[in-house]
């Protein structure tokens, strides 16, 4: 049996979107999503809990982002977890654990923000 790797947000903006374009022209783009949890502790007080998450765009999702998403911009996200491993020049073993999007959709709906937009990459290069 196969398993499962889906992963669903919404969430905040924390920064602007890092976009960079690699040699062959396609687009990625960074992320830092932040959710937050709010619930009552058992002395009644109200905790609320913050979650940041690393997200990566590709292609057409990361122009949209490029041009539409800013700091606090509200986004729903679909994508998956990946897990990158490797050795820095120290010999540590370092791992990154990032959301590879391949849905957006904008959540803004002030006429004063971004327009709305959702969209999917079916042809992630992962």
């Amino acid at each position: 049996m196969s398993g499962i790797n889906k992963v669903i947000l919404i969430g905040n903006l924390g920064k602007d979107p890092d976009v960079r374009y690699l040699d062959s022209g396609i687009a990625v783009a960074n992320l830092s999503i932040a959710t937050t949890e709010t619930y009552k502790n058992k002395e009644g007080n109200k905790v609320s809990q913050t979650e940041w998450h690393d997200v990566v765009l590709w292609r057409g999702l990361a122009e949209v982002a490029e041009k539409y998403l800013n700091k606090g911009s509200s986004v729903y996200i679909e994508g998956k977890i990946k897990t990158s491993k490797w050795v820095d020049k120290d010999e540590n073993t370092r791992y990154k654990t990032e959301i590879m999007a391949d849905k957006m959709t904008m959540l803004n709906k002030s006429p004063n923000e971004s327009p709305q937009f959702e969209g999917s990459e079916d042809d992630l290069p992962f």
